[in-house]
C-alpha cells in the first residue's frame, strides 16, 4: 500500500529512520521540521530554552519569530519583553519580524518559510494555515518550540489521515469560509477529530490561494491537526506572482534580479524549478482512515455560532432573524488577505457603516495593506467609517481595541468565537465571510447584499469510515520510577468541547511572570468559576468529549497540573492539548465509556460536580476501575512514561542536549 500526501511529506523530515522504513499513520517520529515560528510566546519560549542549558541555537535558519499578538500594547513592559525577543533574536541569527510587519502566519507564506512539499511548525493552532500552500503545517506547543531550538527536533505521531474531496465549482458570492463554515456545520460531530485532512477533487482546482489558506486555517477549529491541499497549478501561479513581486522589489526592498546576488533566500526560481522536478503527489493505492465529500456548488454562505464554530445557519435565516450587531470585525490569519478586503470593499463602496456600530478592520500583513491601498480597496472601508487597527492580530484573542463588552453582538471574519475569547462572557460572537461581515457593519444586523443572495439548497455531503479502531492491548512494562497504580476522587466536568479559553482565559496566556499559584486559582475561569472551590488536591479530572480544544496554550494544561489534579480522562483530546500535557509530564487518558457512564449516572445539570467515585488506573494491565466497572485504556507506553518520570519533555531534552 502507498503513501498519502502527508505520509510523503512527513517521510522527508523524519530522522533516524532505520533503512527501508516506509512510515504510515499511527508512528511515532522524531522530526527535523523546515521551520519552527513563535510569536509574542518567543518571550516564554527563551527562558524554557535558557533553562533547559543549551548553549546556542542548533540551526538559527530553523527558527523564525514575528510580533504580532499584543502589538497595540505600548506599555513598558511589553515594549521591554519585545524588546528582549528582538535582542534574542539578534543574539542567535534568528529572522526576527516586528511589530506591524503582519500576522505570523502570513509572513511565513509570503517570506518562502511555508514551501510546497515541506513540513513547517508554529508554536500556534492555526499553522494548519499552511497547508493551503501544499505544506504540511501543523501546531506544537511552546516546550516543543524549545526543544527544536535546542536540537533541531522534536516528536510527531503522525495521527489518521481523511481524504476530503471537493467536487464541483463555487456559486457567485460564495466563497472559501463558506465552504469551511459549511464542512464544520456539516460534520459536527468530532468527524475528523485529531485527523490530518487531504483536500482533493476536481472543485480544488477552481479555489484560489487564498481561499485554500482560508479553509486549511479552520480546520484547525473543525478539529484536525493539518489539512493540506495538493500542489497544483494553482500554487505554481501563486509562487510564479510571489518571485516576480520578489523580483520587484528586492530582497530587503531593493530591485534585483531573481537570481542574482541579492535574490530572496527561499522565493527563487531554482527553488520553483526543484519544486517542479519533485513535487510530492499522494500514490494512488494510499490509505485514508476516512473519506468525505462536498459539492462546492451546493455551498451557500452561512454564519457559525454564537459561541460555537460547529454550529451553522444559512445567511436568509440569519437575515429574517434580524440580529442587531455592535461590532464588526474584519481582521485575523483566516480572512483578511487581499481578496478579502476586496470583497468587503465591494459591499461598502458608497455606503457608511451603521449608527452604533464599530467596524474594525486590520490587514493580515503591512504587504497586504499596501497592495489594498494600491488597488483603491483600502480608501471605500475607510471612506464607509472602518476604525483602522495595525496589521497583526487583536480582537480576536480579546486584546487591544475593539472587544466585544458586555452583552454586545459582534459578527467576525475571525476564526473562532468561544465564549469570552472576543471580550465579555455575555457577548455574543458569530462568524462569517468578509462579505457577510462588511454588508452587516452596513445594515447594523447580520446581513447580505440582496444582489448576492442564493436560494437556500440542500447540501449533499458525505462521510465514509474505512477503519475502526479496536483491538486487545497487551501488558505494559512499567519504567523505574513510574508508578504501577494511580488512584483519585472523580471529579466530573460534563460538557463537550470543552476550550483552553474556558480553562485558562486568554487575557492571561502573555502574562510571562504569572506565577503556578496564580495559573492554578485562575483555571476554569471560563468554564465554571465554581471550579476552583469544589476540586481538590490529587482528585481525577473527568472532562467530556474533545477535552481542550481550541488554542494551543500551553498553561490550559500546566493550570490543572498546578492545581493538584492527578490526570485528566475523557471521552476525547484536542491532540495539541494532550500533547501540551505530555510534554509538561502531565498524563492525559481517554475513557470513552466511562464519560458516557458519568453522563448518563450525573446528568448535566451542573458544570462541576464530585462524583463521590473513586478510580483506581492500572497501568500496567491498562484499565480504569470505577463505581464497580472495568474500562479498558490505551497503554501508557515507556516514551509517555519517561516524559512523566522526568517531569516533561524540558527535562528530557536537557538529558539530551549537546
Amino acid at each position: 500500500m502507498g503513501q498519502n500526501l502527508i505520509e510523503k511529506i512527513a517521510q522527508r523530515y523524519a530522522v533516524g529512520l532505520e533503512s527501508g522504513k516506509i512510515i504510515k499513520s499511527g508512528d511515532y517520529l522524531s522530526i527535523r521540521p523546515a521551520h519552527v515560528m513563535t510569536h509574542d510566546n518567543s518571550g516564554a519560549v527563551i527562558p524554557k530554552f535558557l533553562g533547559i542549558g543549551a548553549k546556542k541555537i542548533a540551526d538559527p535558519r530553523q527558527v523564525v519569530f514575528t510580533l504580532d499578538h499584543d502589538i497595540q500594547n505600548t506599555s513598558e513592559t511589553n515594549l521591554a519583553k519585545y524588546s528582549k525577543i528582538e535582542a534574542f533574536a539578534k543574539k542567535n541569527g534568528i529572522d526576527f519580524y516586528p511589530a506591524g510587519r503582519g500576522i505570523g502566519h502570513q509572513i511565513m507564506c509570503e517570506e518562502g518559510y511555508v514551501w510546497p512539499g515541506t513540513m513547517v511548525v508554529a508554536s500556534d493552532s492555526h499553522s494548519n494555515m499552511y497547508g493551503g500552500l501544499g505544506c504540511l503545517g501543523t501546531p506544537i506547543v511552546r516546550t516543543d518550540a524549545a526543544s527544536i531550538w535546542a536540537t533541531g527536533r522534536t516528536w510527531w505521531k503522525i495521527p489518521p489521515v481523511a481524504k476530503v474531496e471537493l467536487k464541483g465549482e463555487l456559486k457567485p458570492g460564495v466563497t472559501g469560509k463558506d465552504v469551511i463554515i459549511t464542512l464544520c456545520g456539516f460534520f459536527n460531530k468530532d468527524e475528523v477529530l485529531n485527523h490530518t485532512l487531504e483536500f482533493v477533487g476536481n472543485g480544488v482546482s477552481q479555489l484560489s490561494i487564498d481561499q485554500r489558506l482560508t479553509i486549511a486555517n479552520m480546520t484547525t477549529e473543525w478539529g484536525a491537526l493539518a489539512g493540506i491541499f495538493p500542489i497544483d497549478e494553482v500554487t505554481f501561479d501563486w509562487l510564479k506572482k510571489r518571485i516576480n513581486f520578489i523580483h520587484g522589489r528586492g530582497f530587503a526592498g531593493v530591485p534585483s534580479d531573481v537570481d542574482g546576488a541579492n535574490a530572496h533566500p527561499r522565493i527563487n526560481q531554482e527553488r520553483l524549478e526543484k519544486l517542479r522536478a519533485d513535487c510530492p503527489t499522494s500514490d494512488p493505492d494510499a490509505f485514508y482512515a476516512k473519506e468525505l465529500t462536498l459539492d462546492l456548488s451546493e455551498v451557500r454562505p452561512h454564519v457559525a455560532g454564537p459561541d460555537h464554530v460547529k454550529s451553522m445557519t444559512s445567511i436568509l435565516e440569519m437575515r429574517q432573524r434580524n440580529v442587531k450587531i455592535h461590532k464588526a470585525y474584519l481582521l485575523s490569519c483566516v480572512n483578511s488577505r487581499v481578496e478579502d478586503l476586496s470583497q468587503a470593499a465591494a459591499v461598502v463602496r458608497g455606503k457608511k457603516v451603521a449608527k452604533g456600530v464599530e467596524f474594525y478592520v486590520a490587514a493580515a500583513s503591512n504587504e497586504t495593506q499596501a497592495e489594498s491601498v494600491r488597488r483603491g480597496d483600502w480608501k471605500y472601508l475607510v471612506d464607509a467609517g472602518a476604525i483602522i487597527l495595525p496589521p497583526g492580530c487583536g480582537p480576536c484573542i480579546g486584546l487591544g481595541a475593539g472587544v466585544l463588552g458586555e452583552n454586545e453582538v459582534g459578527i467576525s471574519a475571525t476564526n473562532r468565537n468561544f465564549k469570552g475569547r472576543m471580550g465579555a462572557r455575555s457577548a455574543k460572537a458569530y462568524l462569517a465571510s468578509p462579505a457577510v461581515v462588511a454588508a452587516s457593519a452596513i445594515s447594523g444586523r447580520i446581513d447580505y447584499p440582496e444582489d448576492k443572495l442564493l436560494p437556500d439548497v440542500k447540501t449533499h455531503a458525505t462521510i465514509r469510515v474505512n477503519e475502526k479502531s479496536g483491538g486487545v492491548t497487551s501488558q505494559v512494562e512499567i519504567s523505574q520510577g513510574f508508578q504501577e497504580k494511580l488512584t483519585g476522587e472523580l471529579i466530573f466536568c460534563h460538557q463537550d468541547n470543552i476550550n483552553t479559553d474556558g480553562i485558562y482565559p486568554g487575557k492571561y496566556t502573555y502574562i510571562d511572570e504569572f506565577t503556578r499559584e496564580q495559573q492554578a486559582d485562575v483555571v476554569m475561569e471560563n468554564y465554571d468559576p465554581n471550579f476552583r472551590s469544589i476540586v481538590k488536591k490529587e482528585d481525577i479530572l473527568v472532562g467530556g468529549f474533545n477535552f481542550g480544544t481550541g488554542s494551543s496554550r500551553e498553561q490550559a494544561a500546566t493550570a490543572l497540573k498546578y492545581r493538584g489534579v492527578g490526570l485528566i480522562l475523557a471521552g476525547s483530546f484536542s491532540e495539541t492539548y494532550k500533547r501540551n500535557a505530555l510534554n509538561n509530564g502531565f498524563l492525559t487518558i481517554e475513557a470513552p465509556d466511562l464519560v458516557r457512564d458519568l453522563k448518563a449516572k450525573l446528568g448535566t445539570n451542573k458544570l462541576t460536580v464530585r462524583a463521590g467515585i473513586e478510580a483506581l488506573i492500572h497501568f500496567k494491565e491498562s484499565f480504569i476501575e470505577a463505581d464497580g466497572k472495568r474500562y479498558v485504556i490505551d497503554p501508557v507506553g515507556s516514551v509517555a512514561q519517561e516524559l512523566v518520570i522526568v517531569g516533561g519533555l524540558e527535562n528530557w531534552v536537557k538529558k539530551n542536549v549537546e
